[in-house]
């Protein structure tokens, strides 16, 4: 069976970031992954790309970063004041780590995660963009199984 819009297949993969090779999720064959065709829920050169294949098939996908994650944002980039996360008028200066997460709320109530990229005296500089945002990534996978919706 080959996979085809409404289909179902279970796939192991490395994700690479493309510049330099490095792996940025490997999924085992032991722990494969179920993705579902022709719904939008993948990145439409990838779902391409593996549309027709079928169980036993090898896949080498390298998705261009405007297609995949996004250009990096500039405007996704903030300069927050420290006093931001004071807890009873007192702000911890170990909080702030370059490289930890932090989850924030917009004005409208909606989540956002960033990562803090520069800590400064009195701000701290968090950067909203997703992870791989300005990264070409590559794909390269095999097709374990393809199966009608039904059998899930």
């Amino acid at each position: 069976m080959k996979i085809e819009k409404n289909r179902l297949a279970k796939v192991y993969y490395k994700l690479y970031d493309n510049s330099d090779q490095s792996i940025i999720e490997e999924i085992s064959k032991d722990k494969p992954v179920v993705f579902r065709f022709g719904v939008g829920h993948l990145f439409p050169e990838f779902e391409q790309q593996l549309t027709g294949l079928q169980a036993g098939d090898t896949f080498d996908v390298t998705i261009a970063s405007e297609n995949a994650f996004g250009p990096i944002d500039t405007y996704a980039i903030f300069d927050i004041p420290k006093d931001t996360f004071a807890i009873d008028g007192e702000v911890d200066e170990g909080f702030f780590l370059p490289g930890k997460k932090v989850s924030m709320h917009d004005n409208d109530g909606n989540q956002h995660v960033g990562r803090m990229v520069k800590i400064l005296d009195d701000v701290v500089t968090i950067d909203f963009n997703h992870p791989l945002a300005g990264k070409d990534i590559r794909y390269k996978g095999t097709i374990l199984e393809v199966f009608d919706i039904e059998k899930q």
